[in-house]
């Protein structure tokens, strides 16, 4: 089955207004491949600056965390409603530093999941392991583990992409092999396979991130299960449009 080549930047906690502009219009002037879906994740200061001047009609922009709830008294949080207020259509879950640093649970993710698709965003799932579950042949009982979390909590999963992403990976300058990537991949779709039913595994697209740039983007070219990436650094440098274009 095709699936549309995504392509995400998540830009962290990094950039000003006067960079993310300037990223957001070489962006917009760029030859981009148009059978790539892009999507940029600004600092939630710069989300609506960043929308405000998107041209290209296959750019689209996430918040990098949402709340499991509309409103209320949580100071620092940020809701699915005024996510979508500035004009964001998507919203990264799980990442692995919400995960590892800031000590969200597999069920908190779910329920972040479950709220941001109940009310109108699409979602960017993360999941992956650390070095020491790497090293302890626990890669796929771990992401099977933060899957079934969600599967037990969502049963439409039409605006959902999954971003596999290990740890150990992520801004080391490491990444997995496209062999590994692709096996893992094959063995991630195989399970939910087997949870959600092949019809819904085939369409779901499966990124890779960790240490993506543009040298080893077109490495992954061949590989059939890895339906594009979800870049980090690289996504705030020109390299980013040689990783979009990277299928051609």
């Amino acid at each position: 089955m095709a699936r549309t080549f995504f392509v995400g930047g998540n830009f962290k906690m990094n950039g000003t207004l006067e960079s993310t502009k300037s990223i957001v219009e070489k962006l917009n002037s760029a030859p981009l491949a148009s059978d790539a879906e892009v999507v940029i994740s600004p600092s939630f200061p710069y989300l609506a600056a960043a929308k405000s001047i998107i041209t290209a009609k296959n750019i689209s922009v996430a918040a990098q965390n949402s709340a499991d709830r509309p409103n209320g008294a949580f100071t620092g949080e940020v809701s699915v409603a005024q996510i979508k207020d500035v004009g964001a259509d998507w919203v990264i879950i799980g990442h692995s530093e919400r995960r590892t640093i800031i000590k969200e649970s597999d069920e908190l993710i779910a329920d972040k999941t479950k709220y941001a698709l109940d009310n109108g965003l699409k979602v960017i799932l993360c999941i992956g392991e650390t070095f020491e579950e790497k090293q302890a042949n626990k890669t796929l009982e771990v992401c099977e583990r933060q899957l079934s979390a969600v599967i037990s909590k969502i049963s439409d999963w039409t605006n959902v992409v999954v971003a596999y992403e290990p740890v150990w990976a992520i801004g080391t300058g490491l990444a997995a092999t496209p062999e590994d990537a692709q096996n893992i991949h094959a063995d991630l779709r195989k399970f939910l396979s087997e949870k959600l039913g092949k019809s819904v595994a085939d369409s779901l697209r499966i990124i890779y991130g960790g240490s993506v740039n543009g040298a080893n983007a077109t490495s992954f070219k061949d590989k059939a299960d890895v339906d594009g990436f979800l870049v980090g650094g690289a996504s705030l440098k020109p390299e980013f449009i040689d990783i979009v274009n990277s299928r051609q």
